[in-house]
């Protein structure tokens, strides 16, 4: 059996942004492997997620983009406004506008199916899920395509979105 150190339990933590604890039933677990660690750690999220999924998200942000002729605007919910200003849900939703943008998706089932990396977006919500505390969902979204330009606009702290076209008639 692999010995646990503080360093490893470290190591993983900063690479899966799970409690401290977490990382060490994890490890334990795992034998000290890192990445079967980090699946248990995955697997845990989502179990998590299902449990906490009917508790009510009625908070978050706005997350939109504006990329090469497209824009996306994604609807990112947590449970309280205190996890919808955190730095990681912030970049989650930045994250899944992103990749909205750049996909042609037409049902929040299909933008949870996208690849991000090596995640797909529902474990990338899953992960956010463990390392918050909190039920995460997406929301609605939309994603347009123009030959013009796209402006968006955000209000009372990333709540309210707003994307507008413009077009030269």
């Amino acid at each position: 059996m692999v010995e646990i150190t503080a360093g490893l339990v470290k190591e993983l933590r900063e690479k899966s942004g799970a409690g401290m604890m977490d990382c060490k039933i994890a490890l334990t677990e795992n034998d000290g492997n890192i990445d079967l660690s980090i699946d248990w750690l995955r697997a845990k999220g989502i179990t998590k997620a299902a449990k906490k999924s009917d508790r009510i998200a009625s908070e978050g942000l706005i997350g939109s983009l504006i990329k090469n002729g497209s824009a996306a605007m994604i609807e990112l919910n947590s449970e309280t406004d205190f996890v919808a200003s955190n730095e990681n849900f912030i970049q989650l939703g930045k994250t899944i506008a992103q990749t909205v943008a750049d996909n042609d998706v037409t049902s929040v089932e299909d933008v949870k199916e996208l690849t991000i990396g090596e995640s797909k977006v529902s474990e990338l919500i899953s992960d956010a899920v463990l390392q918050l505390g909190e039920n995460i969902n997406l929301g609605q979204f939309k994603r347009l395509s123009t030959e013009g330009a796209f402006s968006d606009y955000e209000h009372t702290n990333g709540k309210i979105g707003v994307l507008v076209e413009f077009t030269n008639t």
